[in-house]
């Protein structure tokens, strides 16, 4: 096997394979997230700011249900890069068609619970009654795309596990133009609100899904999935929910945070919940990149932790972190000066803008911290501990950011106040999150090879 082969990830140049890996994976997350955006623009732009307000006040409860089953596919990624640096097909075989059937599991679960509890997790954020009953027509039918939203991302993580992160790029990319043009014609020849948006956006996850299924039913190697086969094996499920789970409950700790910050900004008023809705849906590229850096180092860590390559493992963390900082600071310079024209695709509206961009100058100066936090999580997870992380951003971001809401925000409630939680919480959880990969290293490193 060659050593520029994007399938071996056991040898050559670590920066260069990082840097392959983690470009079209950020770019995949970027353009999910542009679509996504192009929801609240056509809304923003041909319905009114009400609407636009109401999509984004559910991003928060999304990310709440769907983070924990995302992140049982890391837990699949994890066992599949270590099944492939071990040279097991067989391994690599079964947990892929496990990861199969727990996604549409998975999907299913968070589609019922979703439009069960759509109605009272609206009303418990506090959004105004002027657009709670829109938020609540989006959510419902948003959440019917789930098991879709779920296969998708559960198969992406096959193929990440195999250094293949432009398979799932191009698929995103021709459903995510789908999802703009059926954006347009139901809002705007159709004469559609909400509804149309979200229609259009579970076609979109029905159609990115199954051109996935296509090309893995067609792949040659050891992740080629046979409808016989699909079935959950026990003891691959059991690991896959080990690492999993555990990961899943970082990105909730972060949704719960989210959901109390959501509150509070709600009760700020309509163009505090639109300049944050305008802002989110740039802010959280620098997240989609950040993360991006922080599953490489997972499939790095797992293929070569597999083989048993520790000196390896230790190389990509280092060298994942610094190519994550750098790509921070050029993202967040850019957002600071071009913050503004930026947030006006969203809506000419100043006021939104005002608060927008804000928001995105405190979080950009911050997103260094996160990177660290998410690539030093990316690398434990590889070596399969997915507690830790876990522990650490339930302790440094919810716990603190609960203490700030009900403190510090409580007694002086403006919007720059509110905004600080963000990089000061960061802050916290990345010095606890250095010394829980510290730690980690002299559980799982040979004695004398720790910090070499």
């Amino acid at each position: 096997m060659k050593s520029n082969d994007m399938s071996d990830l056991l040898h050559g140049s670590i920066w260069r394979k990082v840097l392959i890996f983690a470009l079209p994976l950020a770019l995949t997350s970027v353009l999910q997230q542009l679509f996504s955006a192009a929801d609240v623009a056509v809304l923003g732009t041909f319905v009114g700011k009400n609407s636009m307000a109401a999509v984004g006040s559910n991003a928060p409860v999304v990310g709440l249900m769907i983070n924990l089953f995302v992140g049982i596919s890391v837990g699949a990624n994890v066992m599949m890069s270590r099944y492939t640096g071990a040279n097991d097909a067989d391994g690599v075989s079964r947990t892929a068609h496990t990861s199969v059937v727990l996604a549409l599991i998975s999907g299913i679960t968070i589609a019922v619970i979703g439009n069960i509890i759509a109605n009272p997790i609206v009303n418990l954020l506090g959004v105004p009654v002027d657009i709670a009953p829109l938020a609540i027509r989006y959510l419902r039918i948003y959440f019917c795309g789930m098991p879709f939203i779920m296969l998708y991302n559960f198969q992406s993580a096959i193929f990440r596990s195999q250094g293949d992160t432009r398979t799932p790029l191009i698929c995103l990319a021709i459903s995510g133009l789908v999802n703009v043009a059926l954006n347009l014609f139901f809002v705007i020849v159709v004469g559609m609100d909400v509804e149309g948006v979200a229609i259009a956006t579970v076609i979109a996850d029905v159609l990115s899904s199954s051109l996935l299924v296509y090309f893995l039913k067609k792949h040659s190697g050891a992740v080629q999935i046979s409808l016989n086969k699909l079935r959950v094996d026990k003891k691959i499920t059991g690991n896959i929910l080990r690492i999993g789970i555990p990961s899943g409950m970082q990105g909730m700790v972060f949704s719960i945070s989210n959901l109390l910050i959501q509150s509070a900004i709600n009760s700020l008023g309509t163009d505090a919940m639109a300049g944050t809705t305008a802002a989110f849906n740039i802010e959280i590229m620098a997240y989609f990149i950040s993360n991006a850096f922080g599953q490489a180092a997972v499939t790095f860590v797992g293929q070569n932790h597999g083989a048993s390559n520790y000196r390896r493992c230790k190389d990509v963390v280092k060298q994942t972190l610094i190519l994550n900082w750098i790509s921070m600071i050029i993202f967040g310079a850019t957002v600071i000066v071009f913050g503004r024209e930026m947030l006006s695709v969203f809506n000419d509206d100043m006021a939104v803008i005002k608060f927008g961009y804000i928001r995105l100058v405190i979080l950009m100066a911050g997103e260094v911290l996160n990177s660290t936090i998410e690539t030093l999580s990316g690398g434990m997870r590889g070596y399969g501990y997915s507690l830790s992380p876990a522990i650490v951003t339930l302790l440094g971001v919810c716990g603190f950011r609960i203490i700030w809401i009900y403190t510090f925000f409580k007694f002086n409630p403006t919007w720059i106040n509110l905004m600080l939680v963000y990089p000061v919480s960061w802050a916290v959880t990345a010095s606890m999150m250095v010394i829980a990969y510290k730690r980690t290293l002299n559980k799982v490193l040979p004695k004398g090879d720790l910090l070499v």
